[in-house]
């Protein structure tokens, strides 16, 4: 129905900037939440931000003030920009859509996509 890639991860310095992308295909997005979480070694899976349809978002305290969501429906396509990057913000990065729930903070989201790796180095 919806497959999801994400693209953009790499290696970077830190304070660094970096923009990661969620590119949809199957059928529109667009009034989708649309959320990215992240998972470092050894860790669990951690909610980054998410971003309703309307384009209202929410971005979790850790990387508050550093991260920013957006979504370009013309393309299909959800945007995590991260700067000021630390170490500590290395990860495989996920984006997922349609939550079924109204706690988009958590893991329930109906599709995935596999990944891409985000490594800060010190």
């Amino acid at each position: 129905q919806v497959q999801l890639v994400e693209s953009g991860g790499r290696l970077v310095q830190a304070g660094g900037s970096l923009r990661l992308s969620c590119a949809a295909s199957g059928r529109t997005i667009s009034g989708d939440v649309v959320g990215w979480f992240r998972q470092a070694p050894g860790k669990e899976r951690e909610f980054v931000a998410f971003i309703r349809g309307s384009g209202s978002a929410y971005i979790a305290n850790s990387v508050k003030g550093r991260f920013s969501i957006s979504r370009d429906n013309a393309v299909n396509t959800v945007f995590l920009q991260m700067n000021s990057l630390k170490p500590e913000d290395t990860a495989v990065y996920y984006c997922a859509a349609q939550a079924p729930y109204s706690d988009y903070t958590t893991s329930n989201y109906k599709y995935w996509g596999q990944g891409t790796q985000v490594t800060v180095s010190s």
